[in-house]
């Protein structure tokens, strides 16, 4: 009988062939280690797209580049954050978020009235939207709501204020914080 040497690779190959076949019965790589699901700390990457009760997509990243961020941190939407805890990678879920979850009632104080002529003449329709800042001197979005014949009624409130929104999510990864 002829000896062959055999090399270590293939006797490694060889015994993952056989331990992954029929006869090996069956053997969990993975015992021990538990499914991760979402929850307070954990890094989430997800795919969403953002309707309203009209169904009309107000925001989606399908396609591009998903959104992180930290489970608990409150960089989203909290009607948001609340419906996705539990979840797991894969999972798909419709969140709907309603107002005081979301961007908030409509504040009725939240409306200004300011002459004319602090006004671009470009922006002198309802719905126009304008830059401006706010007390901190952060910039925010505000809203043209009236156009009187000396003034015009600004809106300060959040452009989603009001409305109920609709996700419809897939979770793509979750990942734990690293141990300290």
């Amino acid at each position: 009988m002829k000896r062959r040497r055999v090399h270590g690779r293939a006797v490694f190959g060889a015994i993952l062939f056989a331990c992954t076949g029929s006869m090996c019965g069956s053997v969990d790589l993975w015992k021990g280690s538990e499914e991760i699901t979402i929850s307070s700390g954990n890094e989430v990457s997800i795919e969403y797209t953002l309707r309203l009760q009209d169904k009309s997509v107000v925001d989606t990243n399908v396609g591009s580049e998903p959104l992180t961020y930290v489970h608990g941190s409150h960089r989203i939407v909290r009607g948001l954050e609340n419906g996705l805890e539990g979840l797991k990678i894969g999972d798909t879920k419709e969140v709907a978020v309603q107002p005081e979850e979301g961007y908030g009632v409509v504040n009725p104080d939240a409306f200004r009235e300011v002459d004319k002529e602090q006004i671009p003449p470009e922006a002198l329709e309802v719905g126009a939207k304008l830059r401006s800042r706010d007390a901190a001197g952060r910039g925010i979005e505000v809203r043209v709501a009236e156009v009187k014949d000396k003034t015009v009624v600004l809106d300060f409130n959040h452009p989603l204020a009001g409305e109920t929104l609709y996700f419809d999510i897939k979770v793509l990864d979750i990942t734990k914080p690293p141990v300290q």
